[in-house]
């Protein structure tokens, strides 16, 4: 009898050891990063480690409802997204668990990670000016944005964009939630149109002369200038590129970023994925494929874009930190009427 009980637990042992090798040899992705460049990314993390990559993509809302909703059977073994303020929503959901590695600890700067997750590239929130009509030195800073010379000539998305949001979330940090208000007044108040479109959408309202100055994220600039199609280089003509507050707090920079799940059943390929993107190889993809930049700051980058667009002082504000003023902002922005 002992016999048989000490067969059966060897060959469970045995089952939950095959188990775990098997489970490691996978990783459940849950992206809303929608970037085809991403392919390469995945492909290559797969390629050297032989680990399968399953991938879910869709919005934020919708993967952090799903996870959410699957609990401790959630599949999901990475979330991955873009922005800081978006990664801080779902760490207050309580879905990351926190990942000791020396590796990423080493690698990714102490500003550009939080307690349960990791940015892995930057990109800058720039100040898009129409050279014919708005001169570059009255643009040097966000704060004027707001300034009188400007009436009738800002165009924006919308304020409820976790991207304007997290630009809203650093003003308060920088300035003041009293000045942020009077500022998000009065840009509204100096706008051309009503909030609308994207970023590419601002940068060519601008250069066709619908209004004279937008904040865009430099990745959106980016494939503007790396396009071969001669009505976009015809765009960036017509458009000049400020870093803003490059004398006092510096440009604001916004973050891709991942985290592993809690419920994760995969953790050991999950903190290999983490580790990966990282990687000199990987923050090569962010950069060249995409056009961010990496968070590794002795990764060189081969990307005439970014190269063009220069260096720059970037804010050093830690991205986790904008989550405790994100939902302040968007409070700021509906009662200025930045909707």
């Amino acid at each position: 009898m002992k016999k048989t009980l000490l067969a059966a637990a060897l060959l469970g042992f045995g089952t939950m050891t095959i188990q775990a090798i098997a489970a490691d040899g996978e990783l459940n992705l849950y992206s809303a990063r929608h970037y085809q460049t991403d392919e390469a990314l995945y492909s290559n993390f797969t390629k050297q480690t032989g680990i399968k990559i399953n991938r879910i993509e869709a919005k934020e809302d919708e993967l952090l409802e799903r996870i959410r909703n699957e609990g401790a059977n959630s599949p999901a073994d990475v979330f991955i997204t873009v922005d800081a303020s978006r990664l801080a929503k779902a760490d207050e959901l309580g879905i990351f668990a926190p990942v000791k590695s020396k590796i990423l600890e080493a690698r990714i700067p102490a500003h550009l990670r939080a307690d349960n997750w990791y940015a892995y590239s930057t990109r800058a929130r720039v100040i898009v000016y129409n050279k014919e009509s708005v001169k570059a030195e009255d643009v040097q800073t966000y704060e004027s944005l707001a300034g009188p010379a400007l009436k009738g000539k800002v165009c924006s998305r919308s304020g409820s964009h976790p991207y304007n949001i997290s630009l809203g979330a650093a003003l308060i940090k920088h300035n003041g939630a009293e000045a942020t208000e009077t500022w998000a007044k009065n840009v509204v108040a100096n706008f051309a149109r009503a909030p609308k479109g994207g970023d590419t959408d601002q940068i060519k309202a601008v250069a066709a002369g619908e209004c004279g100055v937008t904040i865009a994220n430099t990745y959106y600039l980016a494939r503007l200038m790396n396009s071969d199609k001669a009505e976009d280089k015809a765009v960036m003509a017509k458009v000049g590129t400020v870093w803003p507050n490059q004398k006092s707090w510096g440009t604001h920079i916004n973050v891709s970023g991942a985290g592993m799940l809690k419920n994760a059943p995969n953790k050991g390929a999950a903190v290999k994925f983490l580790e990966y993107l990282a990687s000199d190889e990987a923050q090569a993809y962010f950069a060249n494929g995409n056009n961010e930049w990496p968070v590794v700051g002795s990764v060189k980058v081969s990307n005439p874009a970014l190269d063009t667009l220069g260096k720059f002082k970037a804010d050093a504000l830690p991205v986790g930190e904008l989550a405790s003023t994100a939902a302040e902002a968007q409070k700021i922005y509906d009662r200025a009427g930045f909707r």
